[in-house]
């Protein structure tokens, strides 16, 4: 198998387990996973408009550093392609997973004002490469700005290798990882967090 049959792959069983998860409404939603880096970055993302919970290969391309799309016969990449290409160039990640979904809206929404989302003391921050017992992750929220140039340089002015996500206020939030696999780790121990918080607060 071929390194761009197997990142369109990887995309594929990303959507699946978010589409399971009902992390896809409306056709929401982008992922990627990174062929290479360097000397050029190439990565797989989801083609733009398509449904994402009935994702085949062929709604999956790969594009370069400029978001050229190596075949143009495949069609136009995600509208938020850039967040992609910016998140891979700041943190050198291997795959970008972004999903709508309700609690990580509502607690965008809530925390606003502060700028982030604090967890505190709380298991799953293990699977967020946060151990100790005393630990501490504040998930950074930026404006859902409608220019997506410009939330591509807030998503990307806000990404840190010490949080492993960016949300978007009343939009989504951008999960990511060295691996496929541990983007996906990352994505649900958040998505467990948003959840737990809001029903914590307004149970």
């Amino acid at each position: 198998m071929s390194d761009r049959v197997r990142a369109k792959q990887q995309v594929l069983e990303l959507a699946e387990f978010c589409s399971r998860k009902g992390w896809l409404p409306a056709t929401s939603g982008n992922l990627s996973v990174r062929l290479t880096n360097r000397p050029s970055l190439f990565f797989a993302v989801t083609r733009s408009g398509v449904d994402k919970t009935a994702l085949k290969e062929a709604d999956v391309i790969v594009v370069d550093e400029h978001m050229s799309v190596e075949s143009p016969d495949e069609g136009v990449p995600s509208a938020e392609t850039e967040v992609h290409l910016k998140l891979y160039e700041r943190l050198d990640c291997g795959s970008v997973i972004h999903v709508h979904t309700l609690f990580n809206n509502l607690m965008s929404n809530l925390c606003e004002s502060e700028g982030y989302v604090e967890f505190r003391q709380h298991e799953l921050l293990k699977a967020l490469g946060h151990w100790q017992e005393d630990a501490v992750l504040r998930v950074p929220i930026v404006p859902n700005h409608a220019d997506l140039h410009q939330l591509a340089q807030a998503v990307h002015a806000a990404a840190s290798a010490d949080c492993p996500g960016v949300l978007v206020v009343r939009h989504g939030i951008y999960a990511f990882g060295e691996t496929p696999g541990a983007a996906r780790r990352h994505l649900e121990a958040m998505e467990f967090l948003f959840e737990y918080l809001w029903r914590s607060r307004y149970r």
